[in-house]
């Protein structure tokens, strides 16, 4: 695979052990004192040093501030210590106990993973007054149940948006008791609220306006009609509601008639629920207090004209089938307030009412809720709403000022483009009108920022988006590859995981590798690779993904291995047990070697340590990709002599010639992999012998009767090579190889297969065989010859028939009778199969279809002329070498005798005459 997009961040659950670097994106223009040309950095004044100190992270800053006294001091200001986002770091107690005493008057925290918030008490932080995590789902009752009761300042405390599966009503009872002050109180993924926690909630926090119990499997409904203090209450995707009697499912009528009842209501979302059009009325005209209700993706809600059925009473109704940005410009009293800007006129506006200040801060979290909820559950036939309504929105939700209202609107605009993950497959109308908005340059704009979680989520949206050709140019325009090569560097693994996705994505067509390369971004995944080998299976997938996609180009596969990229991905191929890490660093290793000729990067990846032994093991990996890669890389450094050999050595042969048995009900891919590697060692006659004896010719006929052209080629050239050994033509006689082979010379769209299959049977069949066949019994020598018989004369019928099709009588009769260069030359272009120059034939191989021209068999005699003519027509890639070859063996004294024999046939007499020009033309070019 060359690309990938995630509609997630990380599986549910799943904690993150992080170390963090800053970007700034600060700019100084007077650095202050100056000495010899350098910044004298403790001569800033304290103003710009706490500036600079609030851009960083609190590992860097900690850093900063033991390099001298004045920064210790400047460090240790509680201004900058009034927040702190450990999400993106590993923070444990001896961490918390290190911090301390610098968190005396912190008053907001966010956290991730049930390691960090064991550790938050040891912050000692009791003036704290929100808190918010994610990646709760193995955070359990009592560990919340402690951190609530060390902090009974708390205003504000939010968990999710992944499930919180380990926390029951228990523990929000605990939170009532011992936060009396908590003002807003949002969960996701509780099991079940019941209703002692709510009624707590009630009795012990008459100060709690703000509520959201979202995708709860229960929620006891009567009991949060109790909460008479609440503005805003949702209860977006909870499955089900329980009356005061604990019965499930109960009906929305009772739900609406109890809701209503809440004295200070405002904002109330049910959005992701079945509710339906009869309990919206009734909740809209009922509720004195009810100015919005918002029920995006509620089906029962939208089928049919259900929803043309709600009377909302002046009151704001949000659905998908609604005009969301006129609605919420109905909310302001000036008129100006309308369209897509309503957002962003709200937030420039300098005359804020209290109240709908209050309520367009709740919409923002709520809507960016939902669209990432039902981005990420993508139901069908929402494509007008995402590119009409939905795309615009997480924009809008993109310039919030809440910074965690920012990160769900990007996630959901990485998430609402992909269709399908594992095929990166995306929805191209999705991706270009986020592009037509001008989501490109917001989303580069986000990952400048300064807070990690905002270049995570940005970097994120950027690489699934960039799937799209027009995005990916769009991006590179607007100076996203030089972001994206400079997130790469990040210490903060998420970022540097998402970094190292964009560059994955942007640097599978050709167009933007060389300025990855130049922008530093070939290095950076190196190091990527070196500094989380072992314990970042993401960051390390998309390293190697991109450094693959990478060395698919000459001269950037020169850079990779120059910044060291040979050995970091041979390590991963070693060491790494993740199987999309083991697929990409063989493909990479593959596409290094991929070169040929044109740099030494076959040899260099070969003579790494261990390189090829994991390329061995990895191709006999219980993964499909993994092995379809790694026969892919084996092939490609088959190409090298030394290479070869000591594929061979490692237990490449037996790995392989398993590979091509058993892979005969797999992909094409990985057929054509694994005949092409055994085709590649085949190459050496020892190699060739030991993959006869290894039972390495059965699987190969069986996989010449693929339906897939790529595989016709490459069984085919294994065969070839294979029937140059006598032993080997036999196998093939023996398991029924001849009939397969004259399949694909006859029938093959692939004149490449076609070729090579009929050298293969004119190898067998050319009186080799018969002076190494098994002696027998006299009636067995008999049955043995009418059957070689037969098989030959079926064989020599398709050879001919082939040949033929790259001869034309009457041409051919005229360039005989002419001795004009200009025929000839005609006759050769149409002769020439434009693949076959890339084939190169030992001195062994060349002598072979020499001998074959003194053959008495015509055909033979015709095939060989022809097989010399493909090997020698100049401009192909071998054809100096081979015409350097056949002077060694002597060739043109034979040649010029069938040209000039009057028995032969006119096609062996023309390619003869062809391939004496050829070798004219090559006596005043060097041989190699």
């Amino acid at each position: 695979m060359s690309r990938r997009v995630r509609r997630k961040v990380a599986n549910k659950g799943k904690e993150y052990d992080i170390v963090s670097q800053s970007y700034t994106g600060i700019e100084v223009e007077d650095l202050g004192p100056q000495r010899n040309g350098f910044v004298d950095w403790t001569s800033l004044p304290d103003d710009t040093v706490i500036q600079l100190f609030s851009h960083l992270n609190y590992r860097d800053r900690a850093s900063l501030s033991s390099t001298c006294r004045t920064w210790r001091a400047l460090g240790a200001s509680q201004c900058l210590w009034s927040s702190l986002d450990l999400r993106a770091h590993k923070f444990d107690i001896a961490i918390a106990t290190s911090l301390a005493s610098r968190c005396v008057n912190l008053q907001k925290l966010r956290f991730r993973g049930a390691e960090s918030a064991d550790a938050i008490i040891h912050l000692q932080a009791k003036n704290l007054r929100e808190i918010s995590g994610d990646y709760c789902m193995k955070i359990t009752d009592a560990t919340l149940s402690v951190i609530v009761a060390r902090h009974e300042a708390l205003e504000s405390l939010q968990l999710g948006p992944d499930f919180c599966e380990s926390i029951t009503g228990d523990a929000i009872k605990a939170i009532a008791l011992c936060c009396p002050k908590l003002k807003k109180l949002r969960l996701s993924g509780i099991r079940d609220v019941h209703a002692d926690a709510i009624n707590a909630l009630a009795k012990h926090c008459p100060n709690l306006v703000d509520i959201g119990f979202l995708d709860c499997r229960k929620v006891d409904a009567a009991a949060l009609a109790n909460i008479s203090s609440v503005h805003f209450l949702s209860v977006a995707g909870t499955s089900s509601f329980l009356s005061v009697a604990g019965t499930s499912n109960m009906k929305w009528a009772l739900v609406s008639h109890l809701w209503c009842k809440l004295p200070k209501l405002i904002g109330l979302d049910v959005s992701r629920t079945d509710i339906g059009s009869t309990a919206v009325s009734r909740l809209l005209s009922s509720s004195q207090s009810l100015k919005v209700l918002c029920a995006l993706n509620c089906p029962v809600l939208e089928v049919g004209t259900s929803i043309s059925t709600v009377k909302t009473k002046g009151k704001l109704l949000l659905a998908l089938s609604s005009d969301i940005f006129r609605g919420l410009s109905s909310l302001f009293a000036e008129t100006t307030k309308d369209g897509r800007n309503v957002f962003l006129d709200w937030r420039c506006s300098k005359n804020k009412e209290k109240n709908l200040n209050e309520i367009m801060s709740w919409l923002e979290w709520i809507l960016c809720n939902t669209l990432l909820r039902t981005a990420e559950s993508n139901p069908l036939g929402l494509d007008d709403f995402w590119i009409k309504q939905g795309a615009p929105l997480l924009l809008s939700l993109m310039q919030s000022s809440q910074e965690d209202v920012q990160e769900r609107a990007a996630n959901g605009l990485a998430t609402f483009v992909v269709i399908d993950d594992e095929n990166a497959s995306i929805d191209c109308g999705r991706a270009e009108a986020v592009m037509q908005d001008g989501g490109i340059q917001l989303l580069l704009n986000l990952a400048k920022s300064w807070q990690e979680g905002l270049q995570a989520e940005a970097a994120k949206a950027i690489a699934n988006l960039s799937v799209n050709a027009n995005v990916a140019k769009a991006v590179a325009e607007e100076g996203g590859i030089d972001i994206l090569a400079g997130l790469a560097r990040s210490m903060n693994r998420l970022v540097a995981e998402e970094a190292a996705g964009g560059l994955w994505n942007l640097s599978v067509g050709d167009e933007h590798k060389a300025a990855i390369a130049e922008a530093g971004g070939v290095k950076a995944l190196v190091n990527l690779i070196f500094r989380w080998s072992s314990n970042g299976d993401g960051v390390l997938e998309r390293a190697a993904g991109a450094l693959a996609n990478l060395a698919a180009d000459d001269k950037c596969s020169m850079e990779v291995a120059i910044a060291g990229g040979v050995h970091a991905l041979v390590m991963l191929a070693c060491n790494c047990k993740f199987k999309g890490v083991q697929e990409q660093a063989a493909r990479a290793l593959a596409n290094l070697a991929a070169h040929g000729d044109s740099n030494s990067n076959n040899a260099t990846v070969g003579q790494e340590a261990g390189a090829l032994e994991a390329l061995v093991k990895l191709a006999r990996s219980p993964h499909e990709g993994v092995r379809q890669e790694a026969a892919g890389a084996l092939w490609n450094l088959s190409f090298d002599d030394r290479n070869r050999e000591a594929i061979a050595a490692a237990g490449g042969v037996e790995a392989l010639v398993f590979l091509a048995e058993c892979c005969l009900d797999a992909s094409p891919g990985l057929q054509e992999r694994a005949a092409g590697a055994l085709w590649g060692l085949s190459v050496s006659e020892a190699n060739s012998i030991a993959i006869g004896q290894e039972g390495g010719v059965a699987p190969l006929i069986a996989l010449a009767r693929s339906e897939a052209e790529d595989v016709h080629e490459t069984a085919a050239g294994a065969l070839w090579n294979l029937a140059f050994n006598h032993g080997n033509a036999l196998r093939i006689v023996e398991e029924d190889g001849v009939p397969a082979l004259v399949h694909l010379c006859s029938s093959s769209v692939s004149k490449m297969a076609r070729f090579m299959a009929a050298l293969a049977l004119a190898y067998i069949f050319d009186g080799r065989i018969d002076e190494f066949a098994p002696m027998g019994s006299p009636s067995e020598r008999t049955s043995n010859s009418m059957s070689l018989d037969g098989a030959k004369r079926m064989a020599l019928k398709h050879i001919e028939a082939f040949v033929l099709t790259f001869s034309n009588p009457q041409a051919f009769a005229a360039a005989a009778a002419s001795s004009a260069p200009a025929a000839l030359a005609q006759l050769t272009e149409k002769a020439r199969i434009q693949e076959a120059g890339h084939l190169r034939c030992s001195l062994a191989e060349i002598g072979r279809f020499v001998s074959m021209l003194r053959n008495s068999s015509s055909i033979l005699k015709t095939c060989a002329a022809f097989a010399l003519l493909q090997f020698t027509i100049p401009g192909g890639r071998h054809a100096v070498h081979h015409a350097s070859l056949m002077q060694s063996a002597g060739a043109a004294r034979v040649l010029r005798a069938v040209a000039a024999a009057a028995t032969a046939p006119i096609e062996a007499k023309i390619f003869a005459r062809i391939v004496l020009r050829n070798l004219e033309h090559h006596q005043v070019e060097p041989s190699i």
